[in-house]
C-alpha cells in the first residue's frame, strides 16, 4: 500500500498538532473527538481513523521522525485522494466563448486535450468551425453581450454534451480612442459603449445564464457544481493613454469577480479571473517582428509575449484547483505599463 511523508515542521498548524495529536510515535486508532471537530470533513470510520466524505479508508499515523511526519495510506492510492478534492475537467461538458481565436482557441484546445467535451463559442462560425472540428468539439454562433444569443448557445451546447459545469469567459473587444480627439472633438460615446456592453455586460450575461443553469445540477465532491473564469487584463490596473473604455470594461469584470463569488458559494459555483499581459494572440503576431520584440523588451521576465498556450494551462488549472475562487490572477511577467 503506498505511503507519502509529509514532514511537519513548524507552522500555523504546528500548536493545532501539538494540541490535539500526542507525542508517542503512532496516531491512536481511533481519531479524538477535538480533531473530528475542528476538521468535520475528515469523519471516523470503522477500522480506520479518518475518512474523506465516506468513500475511501484513510490511515494517518504519526512517526517521530527527526521532525514529526505523516504518512497517509490509501486503498487506492494517494492519486486518488487528490482527485476527490479538485475537480475533474476529463468528460466535463465546457463552454468557450471566444473559443474560435487567440486565448479562447488555445483554452478550448487544452480542455479538449484534458478529456472535456468543448462547445467554441464565437461570432465568427469559420473560425469556430474550424476550431471544433480539430479538437472535435461543437462550433455554435454566440454573441455574448445577446441575451437571446447567449441562452440559445447554452441550450444548443447542452442538447449536444450535456449541462456544462466549466465556463471560460474570453470574448471580448478592444478599442483606443483619446477622450479629445486631435481635431478638437469629444470622443464618440457609442464606441466606449459599445466596448462596455461587450466586455462587461457581455461577461455578466453569460455568467448569470451559466450559472443558473449550473446551479440546478446535482453538486459534486464538496459540494461543488461549477467553475467560471474571466478574462480581464492588466489595462484594468495600468490603463493606458485611449484606452478609457477598455480598461473600465476590464476593471469592472475585476470588480465583480469576489462579490459574484460570494454571490454563487450558495450554489457552489466558483468564479476567477485571469488578467493577462501582452500574449502573441494573432492580433499581435500580425505587427512588424520590431514592434513584436519592442513589446517584449517591457516585460522583465521572461522578457517575451506570453504564449496562448500559457493562458490556457492557467484557466485550466483554476478549474482543477478547488481553493481558487473570488481571484483575480495577473499573467503578465511583472509587466507594469507606461502611460503610452
Amino acid at each position: 500500500m503506498p505511503k507519502t511523508f509529509v514532514t511537519a515542521t513548524r507552522s500555523p498548524l504546528t500548536p493545532l498538532m501539538d494540541r490535539f495529536v500526542p507525542r508517542d510515535d503512532t496516531f491512536p486508532v481511533k481519531a479524538s473527538a477535538a480533531w473530528q471537530s475542528t476538521f468535520p470533513s475528515l469523519r471516523a470510520q470503522r477500522g480506520n481513523p479518518l475518512s474523506r466524505h465516506g468513500e475511501r479508508s484513510v490511515a494517518i499515523h504519526l512517526y517521530r521522525h527527526g521532525e514529526r511526519s505523516v504518512a497517509i495510506e490509501d486503498t487506492a492510492s494517494t492519486a486518488h485522494l487528490h482527485k476527490d478534492i479538485d475537480m475533474n475537467i476529463q468528460g466535463q461538458a465546457a463552454l468557450v466563448t471566444g473559443g474560435g481565436s487567440g486565448l479562447g482557441e488555445a483554452t478550448a484546445r487544452e480542455l479538449a486535450r484534458l478529456g472535456a467535451k468543448v462547445a467554441v463559442l464565437d461570432l465568427n462560425m469559420d473560425n469556430a468551425e474550424r476550431v471544433a472540428k480539430d479538437i472535435g468539439g461543437l462550433a455554435v454562433h454566440c454573441n455574448v453581450s445577446d441575451p437571446d444569443s447567449m441562452a440559445t448557445a447554452i441550450e444548443t451546447a447542452a442538447a449536444a454534451h450535456g449541462p456544462a459545469r466549466i465556463l471560460m469567459q474570453i470574448a471580448g473587444i478592444g478599442t483606443a480612442k483619446r477622450v479629445v480627439g486631435k481635431d478638437g472633438n469629444a470622443a464618440p460615446l457609442e464606441e466606449f459603449a459599445k466596448v462596455i456592453n461587450v466586455n462587461l455586460i457581455g461577461t455578466y450575461n453569460a455568467a448569470r445564464l451559466f450559472a443558473a443553469a449550473c446551479a440546478k445540477l446535482d453538486p459534486m465532491d464538496d459540494n461543488a457544481r461549477g467553475v467560471m473564469v474571466f478574462t480581464a487584463s492588466v489595462a484594468a490596473f495600468d490603463g493606458q493613454v485611449g484606452q478609457q473604455a477598455y480598461s473600465a470594461s476590464k476593471a469592472g469584470v475585476v470588480g465583480m469577480t469576489l462579490p459574484m463569488a460570494r454571490d454563487l458559494a450558495q450554489h457552489g459555483i466558483r468564479v476567477c479571473t485571469i488578467a493577462p499581459g501582452l500574449f502573441k494572440t494573432p492580433l499581435l503576431a500580425s505587427l512588424p517582428e520590431p514592434v513584436q520584440q519592442s513589446l517584449a523588451a517591457s516585460i522583465p521576465f521572461p522578457a517575451r509575449l506570453g504564449k496562448p498556450s500559457e493562458f490556457a494551462e492557467l484557466a485550466c488549472h483554476i478549474v482543477h484547483n478547488d481553493h481558487l475562487n473570488g481571484e483575480v490572477i495577473r499573467l503578465d511577467g511583472a509587466l507594469r505599463m507606461a502611460p503610452r
